[in-house]
C-alpha cells in the first residue's frame, strides 16, 4: 500500500472508496488552483459517502478547523472548489459510483480503494474549471 494512502488510513480509520474520492478530489484541486482554496462537498453527512470530506480535508488542505470547507446535504460524490479566480467542480461519474455502492463490502473496501487510487483522472471524474472573479469575502459565505 503506498505511504499516502496509509496515512489517510490511519486518519480516517479505515480506508475505503470514499475516502479515496475526496482525497483524489482535493488533489486535483491542489494542482489546478494556485491560491489558498476553499472546498464545497455535496456528500452530505451521511455516512459512507460522506467519509469524502476527510478525503478532502486530508488532500486539499481546506479543513473544518479553518472553516474553508463546508458541506451541503446533497448526497452527491461532487465538490467545488474555489480560489479568487477560479472555480474547480470535480464529480464523480455515475457509474463509478455505482459500482462502488454495488461492489463494495467489509472484504472488498480496500481493494477497490487501491484501484481508484491508481484510476486515470479521467475514467474517475468529470471536471469543470472556470474563471470567476468570487473575492474572497464572497468565497467564504458559500
Amino acid at each position: 500500500m503506498p505511504d499516502e494512502l496509509k496515512q489517510l488510513k490511519r486518519f480516517h480509520g479505515h480506508l475505503g472508496p470514499w475516502v479515496v474520492v475526496g482525497y483524489r478530489m482535493g488533489q486535483m484541486a491542489r494542482e489546478n488552483l494556485e491560491e489558498r482554496m476553499w472546498a464545497v462537498s455535496f456528500s452530505g453527512s451521511k455516512v459512507p459517502l460522506s467519509c469524502m470530506v476527510d478525503g478532502i480535508q486530508f488532500s486539499s488542505g481546506c479543513t473544518m478547523g479553518k472553516g474553508n470547507i463546508s458541506i451541503q446535504e446533497k448526497d452527491e460524490a461532487k465538490a467545488h472548489f474555489f480560489d479568487t479566480k477560479h472555480l474547480l467542480e470535480i464529480k464523480l461519474h455515475d457509474e463509478v459510483r455505482a459500482h462502488i455502492q454495488a461492489s463494495c463490502t467489509k472484504d472488498t473496501e480496500e481493494i477497490i480503494s487501491l484501484g481508484l487510487f491508481n484510476e486515470a483522472e479521467e475514467n474517475l471524474f468529470a471536471v469543470t474549471k472556470v474563471e470567476s472573479d468570487i473575492h474572497e469575502r464572497t468565497v467564504k459565505l458559500r
